[in-house]
């Protein structure tokens, strides 16, 4: 029994799913993903049976075979004997590496070229207009070409730096540069030298915390603390004391020229180089466009009010134009980043290997498990272009507007 209070029960009808408002759009995304599913198993059933009719089957046996191949760039240990995958793992570390220290050098010149092509100076303003408009118009593989061609052709060869006339010498006897790529010294990691690498990261996370505070301070009280040496003190002084305390663990081993080649020390290879300033400048006018527009969307009466209040321009820069200009700028510099990861593909052309060298490459035409290889890579690019894609958006909203 209802009471005269009580709301009338309306009767769910399968006419809703697609009539009412509420339900429609549901009903449509369900429909889009069934069709997906069955267009996916329709593939994947197909392929199988081609596969079958020609004796084939998708297995990832190969990859505990042996390579028989050698890799020129080995961040860790590896030979010719080695498996496929230990091959793959080389290969994708070679990828991580380049795409770090792509993207890290892309947005340092981004940034700056982005600042400097609103600057006042017009010769400034010119050249920096002049560097976007030369690289980002021209491929990406012609500057890894041409950076790669003048490293061969402009360095001198190791031999060059052998004895009394020697036609080239090493930059504080320390670094040389050669047609086969750059020699640095090397650390060497000694008992307590891991105490000293974390208190060097905590004197990083130290020194992020001490300008944020610092700003929060200035945008909250008005009270302006310094923040450059406090910065640097924070940054440098307790790894030194810990270096000293812990009885100075990390060494160095310098590159020295033995027989026809440098040896000892770290040997960075020219196609490593190449690939690494070619990715960053090319992908760097770009973030530099991002960076231009992320400031111009920032209204002039920020500028002038900042100025008003007697700070100085490169204070306006840091405190008040870049932290709006952010949220203009880091959604397209996402793009940039992984533009720039999947750009270092290109490797093969001057000899690095790559995970597509590796993988996609010399793997694949040994084994003839195309298939596999392919698929593999797909799996590994998506992961690492998710993965970028995952913390930038989380900086994105640490720096979104808040809405009350």
């Amino acid at each position: 029994m209802t009471t005269m209070t009580d709301p009338p029960q309306a009767s769910f009808r399968l006419s809703q799913l697609i009539y009412d408002t509420r339900y429609r759009s549901y009903t449509f995304q369900f429909i889009a993903l069934i069709l997906l599913v069955a267009l996916m198993a329709y593939l994947g059933a197909n392929l199988v049976t081609n596969l079958a009719e020609q004796g084939q089957n998708i297995a990832f046996g190969f990859l505990a075979e042996p390579s028989g191949y050698d890799i020129n760039q080995r961040p860790i240990e590896y030979d010719s004997q080695s498996s496929h995958l230990r091959a793959s793992l080389v290969g994708v570390l070679n990828t991580l590496i380049v795409a770090f220290l792509g993207c890290l050098t892309a947005t340092i010149l981004g940034v700056v070229a982005g600042v400097l092509r609103l600057s006042p100076n017009w010769l400034v303003r010119k050249l920096m207009a002049g560097y976007v408009e030369a690289f980002r118009n021209v491929p990406v593989l012609i500057w890894i070409l041409i950076i790669f061609t003048i490293m061969t052709a402009v360095l001198p060869a190791p031999n060059a730096f052998r004895g009394d006339n020697a036609s080239a010498s090493m930059l504080f006897d320390a670094f040389a540069f050669t047609n086969r790529g750059v020699y640095t010294p090397a650390p060497i990691w000694g008992a307590g030298s891991l105490v000293v690498v974390l208190t060097f990261l905590a004197s990083i996370f130290g020194m992020f915390y001490y300008r944020r505070y610092a700003t929060k301070l200035l945008y909250d009280t008005g009270k302006l603390i310094p923040m450059g040496w406090p910065s640097l003190v924070i940054l440098v002084v307790p790894s030194i004391l810990m270096f000293f305390v812990m009885g100075q663990p990390i060494s160095l081993d310098y590159p020295a020229l033995k027989g026809f080649n440098f040896q000892g020390g770290l040997h960075i290879r020219g196609s490593l180089i190449a690939l690494w300033f070619a990715l960053a400048i090319y992908t760097g006018a770009f973030i530099a466009e991002n960076v231009r527009a992320g400031i111009q969307a920032v209204s002039k009466g920020q500028t002038e009010a900042a100025a008003s209040l007697g700070m100085r321009p490169n204070r306006i820069m840091n405190l008040v134009i870049l932290p709006q200009a952010l949220r203009v700028i880091i959604p397209p510099l996402i793009s940039q980043y992984l533009n720039l990861t999947k750009n270092s593909s290109l490797a093969i052309a001057v000899g690095y290997m790559d995970v597509t060298g590796t993988l996609g490459g010399i793997t694949l035409n040994q084994t003839g498990r195309a298939i596999e290889c392919v698929l593999l890579l797909m799996i590994f690019y998506l992961t690492i272009s998710l993965a970028i894609s995952a913390v930038m958006n989380v900086y994105n909203k640490s720096i979104a507007l808040k809405e009350r």
